[in-house]
């Protein structure tokens, strides 16, 4: 399958079967988009009269470009099959029941009380709890235990707000670094936090202890205020900026991500992440919200179209201060074309229900944090394992080739189908889609395809 765009004058083709990428000039662009259905001769002459007028345009120049794409076609690397669907129903199953990270929901409760909160202000449909060490100490045993020959472990530590239960944070922590050796594991922490609770003794912890802290930001003061309010109703831009800066300036400026949410009332995002940047904030990501279509901060149809502008606004920007020296990371625009994820990730997409998993205070497991609170999403708990096995089987079968509206899309083997949590909550199943999110996803795959195709023109300039 061929996708061909163009985007702040560079004309690009996608081949999703063998994954090359193409940046061609306006007539080789040309000649690839009618090149299937149409015969040799009838397109070399199409093409002179549509671009004979130019010196460089002459027909020997079209021979060598029509031989050009006939041995790229010949090689694999236009037109190509996708050849893989029939490995989407094994490679889960040869993974087993190995489990590589956990969702720590240490706290179900926040100090914040966001309007648009998928997680309802951090009670998650019940009442408000935190974690006890003997809970969280079990879920670091069970993930152990369960994860086969796996070194690695991931584990992030998520609420509600987690440093309203920061000692037993440390607690978790101490136990499973004095763990690590005699198990044969490594442990890799991350921590959300919507930052009022951040102190001098965080950042030394997060500094020794986390991989990554994803910090709760939504851009300028007004966006971040209209909806990230304390429980009298009070902004907390003035109180969790510093926090950052301070936090950030100690990390060094890395192994952070500033993470901000985008709804119906700003979907002119591209502001709230230069924003961000401006106030020295330089590894970035917005999302958009997750609510239901009735919701007011939803985003309309009419906002769509706004964020696609939104995103290809935000990578000439990109562009432009790269070059000027000022560099920024936006989170979905990370994309490596040389290695990237393996086919087993390409098509099965992020473990949810599987090899990864959320638990609750109370040591119950759910297939990923979008799920917690849904009682028909139990898969079991931490002492017990999982015992709902019959939902575990519905998420190992749960890939891009297990959705039929995913065959004929161009960016399949980039979203992996996508997420099942905003899949089940569009469609009521986790193996349909949510079209919003797919248009959103292959605008920014665009974008991030660009952004690559200039690095490596600027960098031969």
């Amino acid at each position: 399958m061929l996708h061909q765009y163009e985007l702040n004058d560079y004309h690009i083709a996608v081949d999703s079967g063998s994954g090359s990428i193409h940046v061609l000039d306006e007539v080789a662009a040309a000649m690839v988009e009618k090149y299937p259905e149409t015969e040799k001769e009838a397109l070399l002459e199409a093409l002179l009269r549509r671009f004979g007028s130019r010196p460089d345009v002459t027909r020997e120049e079209l021979e060598q470009c029509y031989a050009g794409v006939t041995a790229l076609k010949d090689a694999g690397k236009l037109w190509a099959a996708d050849g893989f669907d029939h490995l989407a129903g094994t490679l889960k199953e040869r993974s087993g029941d190995v489990v590589k990270a956990l969702c720590l929901h240490v706290a179900h409760t926040c100090n914040l009380n966001c309007a648009y909160c998928f997680a309802s202000q951090g009670r998650f449909h019940g009442e408000r709890a935190l974690m006890s060490f003997e809970v969280g100490k079990q879920a670091l045993d069970y993930l152990m235990e369960h994860s086969g020959r796996r070194k690695n472990l991931e584990v992030d530590f998520f609420g509600g707000e987690p440093l309203m239960n920061f000692s037993v944070v440390k607690e978790l922590v101490a136990y499973a670094r004095s763990a690590e050796t005699a198990r044969g594991k490594r442990f890799r922490f991350t921590l959300t936090t919507n930052g009022l609770g951040i102190d001098d003794e965080v950042i030394d912890f997060c500094n020794r202890e986390m991989h990554n802290v994803v910090l709760s930001l939504d851009g300028r003061k007004e966006v971040h205020d209209r909806f990230r309010v304390d429980h009298g109703g009070n902004g907390s831009y003035d109180r969790v900026v510093p926090k950052f800066q301070k936090l950030v300036a100690a990390r060094g400026g890395k192994n952070y991500y500033m993470r901000g949410t985008f709804t119906h009332f700003n979907p002119d995002f591209t502001a709230d992440v230069l924003h961000m940047a401006d106030l020295g904030f330089t590894e970035l990501s917005m999302e958009p919200v997750v609510c239901a279509p009735d919701d007011p901060n939803a985003l309309t149809p009419a906002d769509i179209e706004t964020v696609k502008q939104q995103y290809e606004a935000l990578a000439l920007e990109m562009l432009r201060r790269k070059r000027e020296g000022r560099p920024i990371t936006f989170y979905h625009y990370m994309l490596d074309l040389t290695g990237g994820p393996c086919i087993y990730k390409r098509l099965s997409g992020c473990g949810s229900g599987t090899e990864y998993m959320a638990v609750t205070p109370w040591g119950d497991l759910y297939p990923c944090h979008q799920f917690v609170g849904e009682e028909d999403w139990k898969l079991g708990d931490v002492w017990q394992g999982v015992t709902n096995t019959a939902l575990r089987e519905q998420f190992r079968a749960c890939n891009v080739c297990a959705r039929p509206e995913c065959a004929k899309c161009w960016a399949r083997l980039w979203c992996s189908g996508g997420c099942a949590a905003n899949a089940w909550h569009a469609s009521g199943s986790i193996r349909g889609v949510y079209e919003a999110g797919c248009e959103l996803f292959r605008k920014r795959l665009e974008c991030a395809i660009m952004l690559k195709a200039a690095e490596a023109r600027e960098a031969r300039a």
